[in-house]
């Protein structure tokens, strides 16, 4: 009985550390991560670059929506990552402790390999579980209404289930494309935070030791970005508005990379990588220190 409220009380302290990460994260990071889905969902064929809607680039984005939909636009579909981001990222702090524990191989200490493959399992599960939400979340931010004509989460959610059902095409579409950009993103994130973290030695000094962490956990969120963003436009290709209505274009992730890559250039995988960057490299530092120090904080209020 005392082994299983001891593991009862580390998977609460987890899942209440990796919720308090990613509550914190979204809501300071999400309008970096509606420019980076504007830019992934234009098609380089589907606009004139005379028109507003047009964005040349990540700053032209951000002023062009400010101008055209107003300042609230840049938390346009932030509904939907509150209410998944908080329990997501739960869901992968807990689910890297247990598969960590899987991939030790025998070894006494995780090894690089160990947090490789234990972040790559917490981000496929993250993903199975939240591609509704990204789906909801996507279209609602590639809607360019403003102030009432913009419909509301469960208004957007209830269309999309009217429509196309909780399949492949509806509230589940693009879950490949998902499972394929969180499994990659994770799998660096975890495996390189924690193997650099691991050899490089702490301070004793508090805000050295802060700044040892988020410098590792910036470059830890850059580095996944960078690795697993043509994912990330393949999947917001799918789960964005099509360039003809009525017409499916992108369909499987890699058929998507393809086209993509046929039609607009090799740059073109990498569209929304700046804004993806600059919220993926602070927020991923964010949500590492968070979860840590949540974590240690949890620990002194809940000693054994």
């Amino acid at each position: 009985m005392g082994d299983l409220n001891k593991l009862l009380k580390q998977a609460g302290i987890q899942i209440g550390a990796g919720g308090s990460a990613g509550f914190v994260e979204v809501c300071i990071m999400h309008p970096l991560d509606l420019v980076k889905t504007r830019l992934q969902i234009q098609s380089g064929k589907s606009l004139n670059k005379t028109d507003p809607r047009y964005y040349s680039g990540i700053f032209d984005c951000i002023r062009k929506m400010y101008r055209h939909e107003g300042i609230t636009s840049y938390w346009k579909g932030i509904i939907p990552p509150i209410l998944a981001e908080t329990p997501k990222r739960a869901v992968k702090f807990f689910t890297f402790e247990q598969y960590k524990k899987i991939f030790l191989f025998g070894a006494n200490s995780p090894t690089p390999l160990t947090f490789s493959l234990a972040g790559l399992g917490a981000g496929i599960t993250e993903a199975v579980l939240v591609n509704p939400f990204e789906v909801v979340k996507v279209t609602l931010q590639a809607n360019r209404a403003t102030g009432r004509e913009l419909p509301s989460t469960w208004v957007v959610t209830k269309e999309i289930v009217r429509a196309n059902g909780l399949g492949l095409r509806g509230l589940n579409k693009g879950v490949t494309a998902t499972i394929a950009r969180n499994g990659v993103f994770n799998m660096v994130y975890f495996g390189f935070y924690h193997s650099v973290k691991g050899y490089l030695p702490e301070y004793h000094d508090p805000f050295q030791e802060f700044l040892r962490k988020f410098a590792i956990g910036f470059v830890s969120g850059t580095l996944a970005s960078c690795v697993n963003i043509p994912f990330d436009v393949a999947k917001s290709r799918i789960q964005g508005p099509q360039p003809v209505a009525g017409q499916i274009k992108y369909r499987t992730t890699l058929g998507s990379m393809t086209l993509v890559y046929k039609e607009e250039g090799f740059r073109a995988l990498y569209k929304g990588l700046l804004p993806k960057v600059l919220r993926l490299g602070p927020g991923g530092a964010i949500m590492l220190v968070v979860y840590d120090y949540m974590h240690k904080f949890l620990m002194q209020q809940f000693p054994d």
